[in-house]
């Protein structure tokens, strides 16, 4: 299951976000995977003063989402990391490391998170594909936008033509571990948002018990 979240950032946000990355110095993407021989991308410089500043404001735009808290259940969310992709570039069809580093300490990647800073008419190609088997789902979202996926996926970013893609990319550690579980959870908090207030009291009250003790059983704290 996928979340697409219409309205993350803020434009002012938006606006301050393609300011750092015009000022920014970016590296060769390969040094966050090196073994990889179809990532062809760049990423901002962890030694650039517009790295943590990017990453802060996304994260806290993640974190003030009820969509993205209520979807992914976060416990642990890796620093957001801007990459840009110009003409050529691509990151083949792979799967995400299930586990990472974050300020020293391990991260699984339950969940796969890109953020879209720059509009789609602003380059061609350059869009996220998603696979179900063999289904390909693609994902060129507008700006502000962001989009949350099972790192399970196979996954890739087919070749932008021209212009280019910005885009911030982050993984999170949910307090669900189970992809089914998270799901069933986040159906039941949709049911209750949605139609809670016009269900009888006591069995808005009965639902909320099934999924607060559901909650109990699968946490992991």
């Amino acid at each position: 299951m996928f979340l697409e979240v219409p309205d993350l950032l803020l434009s002012d946000e938006l606006t301050q976000l393609r300011g750092i990355a015009a000022n920014a110095r970016f590296q060769d993407g390969k040094i966050t995977n090196p073994h990889n021989q179809t990532k062809n991308n760049l990423q901002i410089d962890y030694a650039d003063q517009g790295y943590q500043q990017s990453s802060a404001m996304a994260l806290a735009a993640l974190m003030r989402s009820d969509a993205f808290r209520n979807f992914a259940f976060p416990r642990k969310i890796a620093p957001p990391l801007m990459s840009r992709y110009e003409p050529g570039m691509t990151y083949g069809a792979h799967a995400d490391a299930p586990l990472m580093v974050n300020q020293g300490q391990p991260l699984r990647s339950d969940l796969s998170c890109t953020i879209f800073l720059e509009d789609p008419s602003a380059y061609e190609g350059g869009e996220l594909v998603i696979y179900l088997g063999t289904r390909p789902c693609a994902f060129k979202g507008k700006p502000g936008s962001a989009i949350v996926y099972p790192s399970t996926t196979l996954h890739e970013v087919v070749p932008v033509r021209q212009g280019h893609r910005l885009v911030l990319i982050t993984f999170i550690q949910s307090q669900i571990r189970d992809q089914a579980q998270r799901e069933i959870l986040w159906s039941i908090g949709e049911v209750s948002a949605l139609e809670g207030l016009t269900m009888q009291f006591e069995n808005r009250m009965r639902l909320e018990h099934a999924r607060s003790n559901l909650m109990r059983m699968w946490l992991e704290t």
